[in-house]
C-alpha cells in the first residue's frame, strides 16, 4: 500500500472515520480538505443497487448542473454545411464533417463531446471502435444526435453532462471545482442525485442508493449518508 504524503495525512485527519456526512456538510468539507496548488475537480461516485448486466436495470441519463462543471468543455459538431454557422454561433469549438471524420479515423479524439445530426450517424458507425471506448459516440438518448444542433451545443457548454452506471454498479461524474462555493457544490451534487433517484429502474429491488462519496482530485473520499442528501 502506498504511503500517504504529509498533506494527504493532514487532509485525512479532517475527515472523521466511519462517519456519514450530510451532503451539505460534505460540500463544505471538500473545500477544507483540498490542498493541491491547482483548482481540483470535485467528483461524485454513487453506488446503485442495480445489476447493470440486465437491460432493465441499466441506469443512464443526462443532467444539467445548475452551476456547470467548471471545465471548458471542448465540443465538436459534425454537421452538414447548412448547420455549420449555427453550431459555431452556439459556441462549438470545432465544426465540420468529412475532414474531422478523417482526423478521428487517424486517431484524433481531443474533444469532450461530439454533437451530430441523425443524417450523419451512418458515417459515424465505422468509427465506433474509436469513439465508443472514449465515451464520445453521440447518442439520441443524451441529446447529442439532434437537428437542433445549436441548442445541444449551448446545453453542453452550460453544464449538461451524461452519465451511465458502470459494470460495478457505480455512477461517476465530475460536478465542479474546489474553487466553487460550498453551496454550488451542494446544488450540483443534489441535482445529479435527484436525477438518479428519478431514474430508478422498476426492476431494481432492495436498497437503490447504497453509498455516495464526494472526492476532489488529490484528497480522500468523504462518505455521505444516502438518507441525508
Amino acid at each position: 500500500m502506498a504511503k500517504l504524503t504529509k498533506k494527504q495525512k493532514e487532509a485525512a485527519s479532517k475527515i472523521e472515520k466511519n462517519k456519514l456526512y450530510s451532503l451539505k456538510d460534505a460540500a463544505a468539507l471538500i473545500k477544507v480538505v483540498a490542498s493541491a496548488k491547482f483548482d481540483e475537480s470535485v467528483d461524485i461516485a454513487v453506488r446503485l443497487g442495480v445489476d447493470p448486466r440486465k437491460a432493465n436495470q441499466m441506469v443512464r441519463g443526462v443532467v444539467t448542473l445548475p452551476h456547470g462543471t467548471g471545465k471548458d468543455v471542448k465540443v465538436l459538431a459534425l454537421v452538414t454545411p447548412d448547420k455549420e454557422a449555427e453550431a459555431l454561433a452556439a459556441g462549438a469549438d470545432y465544426v465540420g464533417l468529412d475532414d474531422y471524420l478523417q482526423k478521428i479515423k487517424d486517431g484524433w479524439t481531443d474533444v469532450d463531446v461530439i454533437i451530430t445530426m441523425p443524417s450523419v450517424m451512418g458515417k459515424l458507425g465505422p468509427l465506433g471502435r474509436i469513439l465508443g471506448p472514449r465515451g464520445l459516440m453521440p447518442n439520441p438518448k443524451t441529446g447529442t444526435v439532434t437537428m437542433d444542433v445549436a441548442k445541444a451545443v449551448q446545453e453542453v457548454k452550460a453544464g449538461k453532462i451524461d452519465f451511465k452506471v458502470d459494470k460495478t454498479g457505480i455512477v461517476h461524474a465530475g460536478i465542479g471545482k474546489v474553487s466553487f462555493g460550498a453551496e454550488q457544490i451542494f446544488d450540483n451534487a443534489h441535482e445529479i442525485i435527484q436525477t438518479l433517484i428519478k431514474l430508478k429502474p422498476t426492476a431494481a429491488k432492495g436498497t437503490y442508493i447504497k453509498s455516495i462519496y464526494l472526492t476532489s482530485t488529490m484528497s480522500p473520499a468523504i462518505a455521505l449518508d444516502p438518507k441525508a442528501v
